[in-house]
C-alpha cells in the first residue's frame, strides 16, 4: 500500500477505534486522527512480528483489523498517559 493508502486507512481506523472506545480524549479529533494513522503502522508491525501475518491490500479484512487494533492500543496508551485522573 502507498503512504496515501496508509493515511486514509489510519483516518478511518482512528474513527472506528474512537467509536469502539467512547469517552472524552485529551486532544480532540485531530489527536484521534493522528493516533489512527500511527495505529495503522503499529498494527502492521504487531501483525508482522507477533502474528506473522502479512498485510494485504487496502480492502483486505486483515489489514483493517490490524489497523484498528493498533489504533486501539495507541488510544489506550494515550489515555493512560495524558488522561485526567478520575475523582
Amino acid at each position: 500500500m502507498s503512504i496515501i493508502g496508509w493515511i486514509v486507512l489510519g483516518l478511518l481506523a482512528g474513527g472506528i477505534a474512537k467509536v469502539l472506545m467512547p469517552g472524552r480524549d485529551p486532544g480532540g479529533c485531530i489527536v484521534t486522527i493522528l493516533l489512527g494513522v500511527a495505529g495503522a503502522f503499529v498494527g502492521g508491525w504487531v501483525g508482522k512480528t507477533l502474528f506473522r501475518v502479512e498485510l494485504g491490500t487496502f480492502f483486505d479484512l486483515r489489514t483493517w483489523g490490524l489497523a484498528i487494533l493498533g489504533a486501539l492500543i495507541l488510544l489506550i496508551g494515550y489515555r493512560l498517559i495524558f488522561g485526567k485522573p478520575r475523582d
